[in-house]
């Protein structure tokens, strides 16, 4: 896994990181005054009409049908001063209590796509479980499907792309794992575990990949 603070690789059962000591309580800190309680979709900083907010839903709806272990998130918000945006996704996957995701999946088995329209800039944040499935230049093509709607204020259609994609990928990296599964053998594993085949049903704490918007 990557810190979220300074994006070094580190250990995924450390506590902190060794290059920057960040901890997950440094996030508690710095977003102490973020709800927690979320939905699927959580769009503080009003990105999207109605409209565009039930064709999401349904979009995610779609996507979980296709992908019954896992489940998608959309949150967006304005942050005033710096944008830790890195930090937030990775602590709303560990800290969030997603009131409409089902508890043998939230929080475990996610991926969140987070949103600072005043910062210009997107993240997308996943469980360890899926690093064998998903790396950089996915997140980066994945994110970059959105970058000329994002840039244009359609948010909407933005979101909308990223859905698209990510579940292309991940279809195609689906396909792969079933011809060859012993290549998709999990590439990090919690402190103490044995090695084994991914399970998106495992704990564990999460990577966090960003795009800038420019």
């Amino acid at each position: 896994m990557k810190c979220p603070r300074c994006i070094q690789i580190i250990h995924q059962g450390a506590s902190c990181c060794p290059h920057c000591g960040f901890t997950l309580e440094n996030a508690d800190k710095r977003f102490s005054e973020t709800d927690r309680r979320l939905h699927r979709i959580e769009d503080r900083a009003g990105l999207m009409r109605s409209t565009e907010r039930t064709r999401v839903g349904r979009m995610l709806h779609q996507f979980e049908a296709r992908f019954p272990q896992l489940f998608l998130a959309v949150y967006t918000a304005r942050h005033e001063g710096r944008s830790d945006i890195r930090q937030l996704g990775f602590w709303l996957l560990n800290r969030g209590q997603f009131l409409d995701i089902p508890e043998d999946r939230a929080g475990r088995c996610g991926i969140i796509l987070t949103i600072d329209p005043d910062a210009k800039v997107a993240s997308m944040t996943w469980g360890y479980t899926l690093d064998a499935f998903l790396n950089e230049k996915d997140s980066f093509l994945i994110l970059s499907r959105a970058h000329a709607y994002w840039v244009e204020g359609r948010f909407g259609e933005g979101i909308q792309r990223v859905i698209e994609q990510l579940a292309l990928v991940l279809m195609k990296r689906a396909r792969h794992a079933k011809r060859n599964p012993a290549r998709f053998e999990r590439k990090v594993l919690p402190q103490g575990a044995t090695t084994q085949r991914s399970d998106p049903a495992d704990d564990g704490e999460f990577n966090e990949r960003e795009i800038m918007e420019s």
